[in-house]
């Protein structure tokens, strides 16, 4: 039996159809919490989506490579034990090497644990294939995720404080010189959710499988 690349066209699509298709926030309506608490600025909305992903491909991984000792009765147990200790792990090493966006980030790196991404793709999907196709699986969620997250924030903060990742766009512009003043409301949380409809909006006009999903 010839053995399937590495990289074989159905692993791919394990990458890429969370990233717009089959996206864990828009279209799966997983992990909108953090799209809404992480995203007023860029840097912390970027390091919680790289700490995700990692996160969500390294435990993918661990569960696929256990998941024919784990007894039925405890898989949530034993998933729960393998986030919970990747979590505390990445959250200690932004403590180390990012102190300032891990006090930006204050205790929402410990509720990744909470997190509906993770425990969604163990169960869907870690628990019923092979170690790599789990790795793909976790870095293509955690990378649709993160997308997500980077273009809310993206959208907060230069309208919201006129700058991208602290430089001051706006500014360098000119435009406070013709009148714009900073839009303080796109700071709040609520923003945040009325600009992730507008991208799931957006996406569902696009992706007409997705509207005849919704009709039904």
């Amino acid at each position: 039996m010839e053995k399937e690349p590495v990289f074989s066209p159905k692993r791919l699509k394990m990458i890429t159809e969370p990233l717009g298709k089959n996206n864990p926030i828009t279209v799966q309506v997983l992990g909108v919490c953090s799209a809404l608490a992480v995203t007023a600025k860029l840097k912390p909305a970027l390091v919680m989506a790289f700490s995700v992903t990692v996160i969500v491909a390294v435990s993918n991984l661990i569960i696929s490579l256990m998941r024919k000792s784990i007894p039925g009765r405890i898989r949530i147990i034993v998933q729960l034990t393998v986030i919970a200790t990747l979590v505390i792990l990445v959250d200690q090493f932004l403590k180390a090497y990012a102190f300032d966006v891990s006090k930006q980030l204050s205790v929402f790196v410990g509720l990744i644990i909470t997190n509906c991404i993770l425990m969604g793709r163990l169960e869907a999907f870690a628990l019923s294939n092979g170690p790599w196709e789990s790795f793909l699986d976790g870095i293509g969620n955690g990378a649709g995720y993160g997308i997500i997250l980077v273009i809310v924030a993206f959208f907060r903060e230069l309208l919201g404080s006129g700058t991208v990742f602290g430089y001051p766009v706006i500014e360098k512009l000119g435009l406070y010189s013709i009148g714009y003043e900073n839009n303080g409301l796109m700071i709040l949380p609520p923003m945040a959710l009325i600009i992730l409809g507008i991208i799931i909006w957006i996406q569902r006009s696009r992706d007409k499988s997705l509207l005849e999903e919704d009709k039904q």
